[in-house]
């Protein structure tokens, strides 16, 4: 494996904690299903990004103080390698990894324990994961204890608890090489699977069995999962947000709103597109899906280095506004729409969210009580919507009419790169794809 992305982000992280900073992470634990049954493990997200190491039961240890980053893994054994599979232990560990130093992981706490000799910073994903917070917080504890009794050797522990995740968010927020590549990846799969469920979408299916199609498109590129689960909604459930249940039979006349994303190599995809179950927008469908067309691709346009945040979002919400004062859904003007917040009837969420190690990914949209300012490296979605549910003041043709289109972009030193493009969402090439 590559791993000189993972050395570069914990050389970082030493950098940043100093000389007299110590840094403590926990792996993901394995997480049962039912009875003696697990789910298949998923890394923790920010153990992944500093370490490339996908076992369970491992701890990483940055020691500002030597600069080393120290593994603690399982340690080799052939009678549970037979059952579970292979684990590297930590001699392997080290070499592949690029660690400066792996042991057992039952010597984490001893390790732990030296390394917070005079130090003035811990740092920790605190609140993550509780029981291992005992655990540290026991350990930070029996050296205060420690220090207290040799105070005449100038022995100290950190007072400082500080959090990791503030560090690491804000690495996180802007995307490296080897991450937009894995990022272009999961988006390029997860719009070959929309494109397939276009093209295999027949009234009379089953939401379900188009969702199989979306999963047999992932895992044919190598995906074996979804980056969350999948939304495949067919008429009125469309205008559930999070409609997941996947259960009820496509009708004739209805749209059908995709929600799903490939997990690559831990990197998410997050496509959403809207199209007729038999092949042909009607003329009320179009006009309602021309304006959440135009409102994504306005906000797109509109990314870029500097952007605000907010002015984008305000873009968007804009041209879904007047597209709805336009249909007589609703009355008065844009601003006093937005004002009222009116709109929130049939638009009722933001316009995208950062994407990456996680669908949802970590990063703050607001610093100082004003919008974040775009950069390079950063990677959003953009996603809005209109959801017209059945109501009496609604007219009939509009009712049941769920409609989002949502891209992954990735701000870049002159605009912006749409990498999930290769999924189908203008009107003609929608019908296109569908004809066959």
């Amino acid at each position: 494996m590559n791993n000189t992305p993972f050395i570069q982000r914990r050389q970082r992280v030493l950098q940043q904690i100093g000389s007299e900073g110590v840094a403590v992470l926990f792996a993901a634990p394995e997480q049962r299903r039912s009875n003696d049954t697990e789910f298949p493990f998923r890394q923790d997200s920010y153990f992944h990004y500093l370490t490339g190491f996908d076992e369970p039961q491992a701890v990483l240890l940055l020691d500002g103080a030597t600069q080393k980053s120290i593994l603690f893994c399982r340690e080799k054994d052939a009678l549970s390698e037979i059952w579970n599979g292979f684990r590297y232990g930590p001699e392997a560990a080290l070499e592949v990894f690029g660690f400066d130093e792996a042991y057992a992981n039952i010597e984490w706490p001893a390790k732990l324990t030296q390394a917070l000799v005079n130090k003035k910073s811990l740092y920790a994903l605190w609140g993550l994961y509780p029981e291992h917070d005992k655990e540290v917080m026991a350990k930070w504890h029996s050296v205060q204890q420690s220090a207290g009794r040799r105070i005449q050797t100038n022995t100290y522990v950190p007072e400082n608890l500080a959090d990791l995740a503030a560090l690491l968010d804000g690495m996180r927020l802007i995307k490296d090489d080897h991450e937009i590549a894995l990022l272009k990846k999961a988006g390029e799969i997860s719009a070959l699977a929309h494109i397939r469920a276009m093209q295999k979408t027949r009234p009379g299916m089953n939401e379900l069995q188009i969702e199989a199609e979306i999963l047999h498109e992932f895992m044919r590129h190598g995906a074996r999962f979804p980056s969350y689960n999948s939304i495949v909604a067919g008429g009125k459930n469309a205008c559930c947000l999070h409609y997941v249940d996947n259960k009820d039979m496509l009708q004739d006349g209805d749209l059908l709103l995709i929600d799903a994303g490939a997990e690559y190599n831990f990197y998410a995809g997050d496509i959403t597109r809207t199209f007729p179950v038999n092949g042909k927008f009607t003329a009320a469908q179009k006009d309602i899906y021309e304006i959440v067309l135009a409102a994504n691709e306005a906000a797109i346009a509109a990314v870029k280095p500097n952007a605000d945040w907010g002015e984008v979002h305000l873009i968007a919400l804009k041209i879904l506004v007047q597209g709805l004062i336009d249909q007589k859904l609703l009355r008065g003007t844009v601003d006093g729409n937005i004002e009222s917040q009116a709109y929130q009837r049939f638009y009722m969420h933001g316009l995208g969210h950062w994407v990456g190690l996680d669908v949802h990914d970590v990063g703050k949209r607001w610093h100082n009580g004003k919008p974040l300012l775009l950069q390079p490296g950063m990677c959003s979605t953009i996603e809005p919507g209109l959801y017209i549910a059945t109501a009496d003041d609604i007219p009939e043709v509009f009712h049941n009419t769920g409609i989002r289109i949502e891209d992954n972009v990735l701000v870049t030193e002159n605009g912006c790169e749409n990498y999930t493009a290769l999924a189908p969402k203008s009107v003609a090439d929608i019908e296109e794809v569908m004809r066959g």
